[in-house]
This record gives C-alpha cells, sequence and structure tokens, in this order.
C-alpha cells in the first residue's frame, strides 16, 4: 500500500491513534502534515522520528485554527484524516450550553469545514477518513455530547461521500473500540478497561496501530471501491 507521492493532513497526531496513523502513512511514503494542540514535545518527537512530516499547531475549539492547519498543504493534498475528538463525561441534566459548542465544535463543527476547506485541494480519487467511535452504536451514560456528535461526523461522511464520489475521492468513517491510548486509561478504571478486555473476541484491548492500518488502508488505492462506509475497528468488542 505504497503511499509515494502523496500529501497528508492528520488531526490530532502527536499522541494516541493520530500518531500510529502518522506514523503509518509516513513509513508508506506520505508526506504528513499533522495538528497538536498544546504537547509541543511529542509533536517534536513524533516529526523527528518519522522523516517527512511536518507538525502544526492548531486548536480545534475554534475555525481559526484551520489556516494555520491548512497553511502548507496549499499546493494540493491527497488525504485527510479527521482524527481529534473532545470527551465531556456528565449527566445531561448537569450539561451546559458551553459544554455542547465546545464539544460539536471539535467533533463535528471542525471536521465538517475541514472537509470545505480540503475539497478544493483534493486532486482527484483522493482520501477523506473521519474518526469516530463505537460508542454512537453501544452509548453510554454520560456520553450524550460525544456520542451525538460522533454520529453527525458519521451522518456527514456518508452524505460527503454522495457530494465527491464524482471525482472518486472516497469518505469513509472509522470507529474504534476500547483502544489502548492515555485518554482511555485516564477515563476508565482498571476493573473497566479489563472487562472491555474479557468482551472483545480477540481477547485484549486494541491498540492505536491496530486503528492506524485501517485508515491507512482506507486512505490507499486499495480501498477505491469503498466509500460512504463506517469501518468499526474494534476487535470484535461489537459483533
Amino acid at each position: 500500500m505504497s503511499l509515494e507521492g502523496k500529501t497528508a493532513l492528520v488531526t490530532g497526531g502527536s499522541k494516541g491513534i493520530g500518531r500510529a496513523v502518522v506514523e503509518q502513512l509516513a513509513a508508506r511514503g506520505a508526506t504528513v502534515v499533522f495538528t497538536y494542540r498544546q504537547d509541543k514535545t511529542a509533536a517534536d518527537e513524533v516529526v523527528q522520528q518519522n522523516p517527512g512530516t511536518t507538525a502544526v499547531r492548531a486548536d480545534q475549539e475554534s475555525l481559526d485554527g484551520l489556516d494555520a492547519m491548512f497553511e502548507p498543504v496549499r499546493a494540493g493534498l491527497d488525504i485527510l484524516v479527521n482524527n481529534v475528538g473532545l470527551v465531556t463525561a456528565a449527566p445531561i441534566g448537569e450539561l451546559t450550553p458551553q459544554d455542547f459548542d465546545r464539544v460539536f465544535t471539535v467533533n463535528t463543527k471542525f471536521p465538517l469545514f475541514a472537509i470545505q476547506r480540503a475539497t478544493p485541494l483534493l486532486r482527484d480519487g483522493g482520501r477523506i477518513v473521519n474518526v469516530s467511535t463505537l460508542n454512537t452504536l453501544l452509548p453510554a451514560a454520560r456520553l450524550a455530547l460525544y456520542c451525538s456528535s460522533k454520529a453527525a461526523l458519521e451522518q456527514l461522511t456518508a452524505v460527503a461521500s454522495r457530494e465527491l464520489g464524482p471525482r472518486n475521492i472516497t469518505v469513509n468513517t472509522v470507529s474504534p473500540g476500547a483502544t489502548d491510548t492515555g485518554t482511555l486509561r485516564a477515563a476508565n478504571p482498571p476493573e473497566a478497561l479489563e472487562a472491555a478486555a474479557t468482551m472483545t473476541a480477540l481477547g485484549r484491548l486494541g491498540h492505536p496501530a491496530d486503528v492506524a492500518a485501517v485508515v491507512t488502508f482506507l486512505a490507499s488505492a486499495e480501498a477505491r471501491w469503498i466509500t460512504g462506509q463506517n469501518i468499526r475497528a474494534t476487535g470484535g468488542l461489537y459483533v
């Protein structure tokens, strides 16, 4: 799945699933621009370890971040990966309008306008991959905003696949299950992680590289006949 000569843009590429996506795209020959929000040390480490990558600071809580993000790819783009996700865990009765605006801006509004901004830059035959979550299929208490904002992103994927199909641009969603990242471990006690591994058909938590492999496949020429789909990369957490 060579990506030689391709230019990719990945949001949230300094850690977790996003970092694994950057690493795998770069390993296959793509020139990769990725965003980070705060951790410049982690972003610099990714650049040092992966030739052909560039880090750009961009905060998805504001559309102002779009300008900085797209500046390095203004000459043309082949792959856009909307990876960043924000979780606010609270009962519905405690949510505020500010919570709603923040989560939907990061998880839905910013990806929507990133796709809009990318469309004239994407070469025919390009790829868009949006990262969602298994929680849109298996919603959990306290995750109303996360689940609903990612569900909206999945519908955006479907519509964009129709609109961009005439240019042979594919648009797909990847929905990870329980993936062993710092975010997952910070939000769940050890017993919850053990339970998730037990419930998974393959008997373990996912690794960021497991999900990144699916994203990388969808970014390749081999996935040219897949569009408008939601690939649930969960190891069989839901079957």
